[in-house]
């Protein structure tokens, strides 16, 4: 495994990052996709002995037992030291009116129940799932500068929202000699593009790190579209990601990927990780060969035809909103 440095930090990150969403079990009903903690467990494992030393989840996945699994399994699997260890904040956690969003009551509350339920003393990463429109920008990054003085962050991270967002937030945090955001964790894949425009070049342009979440876009690159999963059948946040996937691009997925004898898989993250933007797509794993898949990506070098013509046959998206 090669490593790479996450944005501008001094982080040394695999150029993979294994996605923990898929791993819990919620006493609130379960989603059909998502593992418990023996099935999640060899996952976690087989990423460590790969060399993969970057991990994404979230307070919110399977309500925090996302949180605990991977936290028992890496401290079974894998030395704290040599783990980049993130997750998020945002997402409803309590019946309350300060269960949710990124006020400092909320994100004071939160860092404490994810560093628990992690047992660890601290993440590399903490960010923020998305926007909190109710919450000024400056309580926010005020309240995470406080996190990582407090060494329980080392560095934080923002999620999907407008470019004049996290530039505005950048800016406050610059303003009052706060910390900045590091990372972005934005939607990116071959299906959706539309961060090419302003995102990427500002995180390019500022040194912000991009770690791209659903590269492969559901699943949908990989597979025939007459083809079904128990995932594309019930996560219903993905069936508003892509109701006019151009099938174009998915056919010439599939002719690149038989012509070098490599899985679909392979060629649209290849095509994702040779953005300069791109510190490390977070995949999921749910099989074996989802990480086998994702490990043999970094070893495929697209040629500059087989670019264009997963490329050219892109029409602009409809800007999928932030919720």
């Amino acid at each position: 495994m090669r490593y790479r440095k996450l944005g501008t930090t001094g982080l040394d990150v695999s150029p993979i990052c294994l996605g923990c969403m898929s791993y819990g079990i919620s006493d609130r009903g379960n989603h059909a996709w998502t593992l418990s903690e023996d099935e999640s467990r060899p996952h976690i494992q087989r990423a460590v002995e790969a060399g993969i030393n970057f991990f994404d989840t979230a307070n919110v996945y399977s309500d925090g037992t996302s949180e605990e699994i991977v936290g028992r399994a890496l401290a079974d699997f894998a030395s704290r030291d040599e783990i980049v260890l993130a997750t998020k904040v945002h997402g409803q956690m309590r019946i309350g009116p300060n269960g949710r969003g990124l006020s400092r009551k909320a994100i004071m509350t939160e860092i404490d129940n994810s560093l628990r339920r992690l047992g660890t003393d601290y993440v590399d990463l903490y960010q923020v799932h998305r926007w909190d429109h109710r919450t000024p920008i400056e309580e926010t990054m005020e309240a995470l500068h406080d996190v990582v003085k407090a060494g329980k962050a080392l560095h934080i991270g923002a999620s999907s929202m407008w470019a004049w967002q996290f530039a505005k937030a950048q800016h406050f945090a610059e303003r009052n000699g706060w910390t900045k955001f590091a990372t972005m964790q934005n939607h990116y894949n071959l299906l959706y593009r539309e961060e090419e425009r302003e995102m990427l070049p500002l995180c390019t342009d500022q040194g912000v790190g991009v770690i791209p979440w659903s590269p492969l876009a559901r699943g949908k690159l990989t597979r025939d579209l007459d083809e079904s999963t128990a995932r594309q059948d019930t996560d219903e946040f993905g069936k508003t990601l892509y109701g006019s996937a151009n099938t174009e691009i998915i056919s010439e997925v599939a002719a690149i990927a038989a012509d070098r004898g490599v899985s679909r898989a392979q060629v649209a993250l290849a095509w994702v990780s040779r953005n300069p933007a791109v510190s490390a797509p977070i995949i999921g794993a749910t099989k074996q060969q989802h990480l086998d898949d994702a490990i043999a990506s970094l070893e495929l070098v697209l040629t500059d035809d087989e670019v264009a013509r997963l490329e050219s046959p892109y029409t602009p998206q409809p800007v999928r909103e932030f919720a």
